[in-house]
């Protein structure tokens, strides 16, 4: 009914009821994902009768995953292993790049902002237990205070759901396109809606047209001194309204894979991704792997990549 996945609460007398809090639980579905391509289908052909038997033989399974096998083959005869169907895809994303709800300016917040005016209520054994949208950091002990899953941006999760994008958009490619931001009459297809959120993402760390990084938000010291304020800290999570730094740092841990989106993006377009697979355009960047500037074959003779661009 909602469009939306949630969390089960299950209590001791074996009943059960829906935690409707719209956070990241309801955009994970989305991150099991992955594409098949036709070299990889030729290479286990018994592993595939496998799958398909399977899958034929728990037609409710099917019902409810992305249609898959024969006859269902996207682009370049990709097939494709992923929980949600085009119908759920797209009722999900539409939550997903709301700017009132999920996309912040700065990336994919861990809980809408609809619970900002809107919290969610849960009376148990006569206790209230409240979800707010905590764009920063926790206003409870849970947790031990932490807040990664209250509001703020957290960049694991985001890389995630930028490969799910990715994936999907290797099987449908330009077949499906989405409106982002929802309700701005921006249509893109999945390519497109995945570099919006790393550009998004890595534009945390790059300085505004005020010459601020938002990364530091009003901390003088990093904003304005010449001998820090290009010095980058990789924190845990972000604010999720002004992408403020948050949490442990130095967290490169996950915080760093910014550095891998903006490479990534640097070399790889659209049109090229389609017609290379993953398996190539997702290979470890080295001198003469595939990417627009290349003008040939992978590793050949001459071959060059164009460089990411640094943070400036």
């Amino acid at each position: 009914e909602d469009g939306f996945y949630y969390d089960i609460l299950r209590l001791p007398d074996g009943s059960a009821t829906r935690l409707k809090v719209r956070s990241l639980v309801g955009l994970l579905p989305l991150c099991a994902t992955t594409v098949i391509e036709k070299s990889q289908r030729e290479t286990i052909p018994r592993a595939m009768r496998y799958i398909l038997e399977r899958l034929r033989r728990m037609p409710e399974l099917a019902q409810t995953i992305h249609p898959t096998g024969p006859g269902h083959l996207g682009v370049a005869e990709r097939g494709i292993l992923a929980l949600v169907n085009p119908e759920r895809l797209r009722r999900i994303l539409t939550k997903m790049l709301d700017e009132n709800e999920f996309l912040g300016p700065h990336g994919i917040r861990s809980i809408s902002k609809f619970h900002e005016k809107n919290p969610y209520v849960l009376h148990v054994n006569g206790q209230e237990h409240r979800v707010d949208y905590l764009p920063a950091e926790s206003n409870t002990g849970m947790f031990g205070g932490n807040s990664n899953w209250r509001g703020p941006v957290w960049m694991p999760v985001n890389a995630m759901i930028i490969r799910a994008l990715l994936n999907f958009y290797l099987y449908y490619g330009d077949n499906f396109k989405i409106e982002c931001p929802t309700g701005s009459g921006k249509m893109m297809n999945l390519f497109e809606v995945s570099k919006e959120i790393a550009d998004r993402l890595a534009s945390t760390f790059t300085r505004d047209e005020h010459g601020r990084r938002p990364v530091y938000g009003g901390t003088e010291k990093f904003q304005t001194d010449p001998h820090w304020r290009d010095l980058i800290l990789f924190y845990e999570y972000f604010h999720g309204d002004n992408g403020a730094g948050l949490g442990a740092s130095h967290q490169t841990g996950w915080t760093g894979l910014v550095a891998k989106l903006i490479e990534l993006y640097g070399f790889l377009d659209p049109k090229r991704l389609l017609e290379v697979g993953k398996e190539t355009a997702f290979a470890k960047s080295t001198p003469g792997a595939v990417g627009p500037a290349t003008g040939g074959k992978e590793g050949a003779p001459g071959a060059k990549r164009r460089a990411p661009q640094p943070v400036s």
